[in-house]
């Protein structure tokens, strides 16, 4: 979540006079994340987020998006409920960019996550992968695999400036990841961007898990990697650690609802590394191509280089939790 776009009191009526929502009472620019531009909004009606879809949202995905939502909320997952408009739509339209409302959700995202968060973020990510696997809907990946030499392209000249041996550390990883990425494991419907700031919890239960404006199809044991990429180091970024426990727990909850396969628990080492540099290239190309006068906390790319280190030392799947 960001703010690229500032909305004035008066743009905002007018756009919620489009919704049943009653009359305005409050709104409030959230400024945390980089894709979109997000604001707290309260009315007559209760709690909302309005979302304007920025930067590498494609419109074409955006029914995607919203049905999966709507899918995960009528199954009592805890994501947002899409907000129809008085027009029977639930993509609108505001200073010519589409938007969205959705509910709010309660809770609070936690910075670290302990042990039991992680237990509770395993089984709702499992819940996820079973409730989604009869969905008709698909969407590939734009950031999987095939898109990370793209990106790198686009920085290579560059991101020295922010690590003297990025360049080849870089080349060095995608060349073992792209020769070693699995093709045939169990894929499905994935959240794809579980980073602590979009798990909220409320009385130590986890309550809430919001933006899914990167979900698409993908391996399942790829969304495992995200999250142990994701919740389970810590520590300062230049000695960053990697905590088993938290590892294990988090695949205890998963396996509570959906058991790996041999193939997945096998293929995690360079899933694992495939993560950490999705999420090094995309925090060094926000790092590298900042828009002026946004209003957006850019992730620092150089946690991940600590990440992929780990990865490299790890020889098999049971460095990570067992």
């Amino acid at each position: 979540m960001a703010v690229y776009t500032k909305l004035s009191l008066g743009e905002l009526e007018q756009f919620f006079s489009k919704y049943h929502l009653g009359k305005l009472l409050n709104y409030k620019e959230i400024k945390e994340g980089i894709e979109n531009t997000n604001y707290f909004i309260q009315t007559e009606k209760g709690k909302f987020i309005l979302t304007l879809y920025e930067k590498r949202v494609d419109e074409k995905d955006l029914p995607f998006f919203i049905s999966l939502m709507k899918n995960l909320f009528n199954k009592n997952f805890p994501a947002p409920e899409p907000i129809i408009n008085k027009n029977g739509n639930y993509i609108s339209e505001i200073l010519g960019k589409k938007a969205a409302v959705v509910s709010f959700l309660n809770g609070t995202s936690k910075k670290t996550l302990n042990p039991n968060d992680c237990f509770e973020v395993g089984v709702n990510t499992a819940k996820l992968h079973s409730i989604t696997k009869d969905l008709a809907g698909k969407r590939e990946n734009r950031l999987s695999v095939n898109s990370w030499r793209k990106i790198y392209n686009k920085v290579k000249d560059d991101c020295s400036k922010i690590d003297r041996d990025l360049p080849k550390i870089i080349e060095k990883n995608l060349d073992e990841i792209e020769e070693k990425w699995p093709k045939d494991i169990p894929s499905g419907i994935i959240h794809a961007d579980l980073f602590p700031d979009n798990i909220f919890f409320k009385n130590s239960k986890l309550s809430g898990i919001i933006d899914y404006y990167f979900s698409c199809n993908d391996f399942y044991a790829f969304e495992i990697a995200i999250c142990l990429n994701a919740l389970c180091f810590e520590g300062i970024k230049e000695n960053l650690s990697f905590n088993v426990t938290k590892a294990k727990k988090f695949i205890d909850g998963y396996s509570n609802i959906r058991k790996l396969t041999e193939e997945e628990k096998k293929s995690l080492k360079i899933l694992c590394q495939g993560a950490a540099i999705r999420f090094l290239l995309t925090r060094v190309f926000d790092y590298l191509n900042l828009i002026e006068g946004a209003i957006v906390k850019i992730k620092d790319p150089v946690e991940y280089l600590k990440r992929l280190e780990f990865h490299n030392s790890v020889k098999n799947y049971q460095d990570y939790f067992f």
